[in-house]
């Protein structure tokens, strides 16, 4: 299965100078752990709640003024739209990451894949595979993304 078929589409972004303050209402009216920043629809950075927290609030940094692009992660990890499932899967596992930035092959952001899609389409999916991915992600959770 292509990664296409479980991503999310319906995503928001932030660009480098949108303040923490701005993304984590973003973040609360979404419902959403995290947000790609983009500059002209090209990712250039992550970021996630636990950054917000983290790299933000207990580094007192302001959050009116603090730009998004101070606490982000930069170069994150991605999977392209066309790739398997079980190419996302093992880079998720590897990064030990809970949620991957899916790219078209121009880089444009063009999604989201979740360890929750990947369960919300497990029927489709190598249930060992998707526990194995899990495992790994589990196994430090200092990570975060």
């Amino acid at each position: 299965m292509k990664v296409s078929r479980c991503m999310c589409k319906n995503i928001c972004q932030v660009t480098p100078e949108t303040n923490i303050k701005e993304v984590a209402k973003l973040m609360q009216e979404n419902k959403v752990g995290c947000i790609p920043v983009c500059n002209d629809n090209k990712i250039c950075g992550i970021v996630t709640d636990r950054d917000l927290v983290l790299r933000g609030i207990a580094c007192d940094k302001n959050i009116n003024n603090t730009k998004v692009s101070d606490i982000m992660t930069c170069n994150p990890c991605t999977c392209n739209e066309n790739d398997t499932i079980e190419k996302a899967e093992d880079l998720m596992a590897e990064n030990q990451i809970k949620r991957i930035p899916v790219c078209d092959s121009n880089n444009n952001i063009v999604g989201m894949l979740s360890i929750g899609n990947l369960f919300q389409n497990h029927q489709d999916l190598d249930e060992d595979e998707l526990c194995y991915t899990l495992e790994c992600i589990c196994k430090n959770s200092n990570k975060n993304a």
